[in-house]
């Protein structure tokens, strides 16, 4: 078989199939030729298919389940005018649920809400379970055996990964929509605001909502004020008391007269 006819028979193949086939799944479709192309064969006839399409609508991508064609990311926009339903719409619980379990896997039920801060619906796992996004891959050597939970093939394969090394880093990760914009395109998140953001002091709150200063405890209206007091050395005038007298001063009546000796004013004594 020449290599040109094993190219078209693969591609037929990955065609009719809506599933992703492995190189060992399409080495069955030769059983009984002779020769028998090999793996290795396969794949290179593989890796030409991918070079032949590109600069296409569609692309041959291999992702965790084996290789498909797909249509190109960047005309989603034109196909998805052809569907009549709209999107599937996932909460924030949804997703926050789902990423904890794709980035700390194998994890239990209790630990994801450790994670959160808050419970996880029953719901939500069970829902993740039934799109076969998650498996139960065992329990947790500990009290009450809790089930561990993990993602699967299933899931890599809806977000175009191979495996989950392609999860991007955590460190890069600003927002929900950089994670995968499939998996993020139905979460109905607002839009993050495009003025820089500035840390808020903890105690700060909106304008409306703040209370009025308080005001200094040994304020009070004018009107209940209190007189201030007065200096306990300061009295009325009339109730001042007379100035105290020197010692030494004598009424007038009582003085002696003075005498004049030599110029000079001296006292007369008795």
């Amino acid at each position: 078989m020449n290599e040109d006819m094993l190219k078209n028979i693969i591609e037929a193949t990955l065609m009719a199939f809506d599933e992703p086939r492995t190189v060992a799944q399409l080495q069955v479709l030769f059983e009984g030729d002779d020769p028998q192309p090999d793996k290795d064969e396969i794949r290179a006839a593989i890796n030409q298919l991918v070079i032949d399409y590109e600069g296409r609508g569609i692309e041959l991508k291999e992702v965790a389940s084996g290789f498909r064609f797909q249509a190109r990311a960047e005309y989603a926009d034109w196909i998805n005018k052809l569907f009549q339903d709209k999107p599937q719409r996932y909460s924030r619980a949804f997703m926050e649920t789902l990423a904890i379990i794709a980035y700390r896997q194998p994890v239990t039920r209790g630990e994801i809400e450790d994670i959160r801060g808050v419970s996880v619906n029953t719901n939500i796992i069970k829902s993740l379970q039934e799109r076969e996004w998650i498996r139960v891959v065992g329990h947790r050597d500990v009290p009450g055996k809790p089930e561990l939970l993990a993602t699967t093939r299933e899931f890599l394969d809806y977000f175009n990964l191979q495996k989950l090394s392609e999860l991007p880093p955590l460190s890069e990760i600003k927002d929900y929509d950089q994670l995968n914009p499939d998996l993020f395109e139905g979460l109905d998140i607002p839009p993050p605001s495009k003025k820089p953001a500035t840390e808020e002091n903890s105690t700060d709150v909106p304008p409306e909502e703040q209370l009025p200063e308080e005001e200094n405890s040994t304020d009070v209206p004018p009107e209940e004020q209190l007189p201030e007091e007065e200096n306990s050395t300061d009295v009325s005038s009339e109730e001042q008391l007379p100035e105290e007298e020197n010692s030494t001063d004598v009424p007038p009546e009582e003085q002696l007269p003075e005498t004049v000796e030599d110029g000079n004013v001296v006292p007369f004594s008795k």
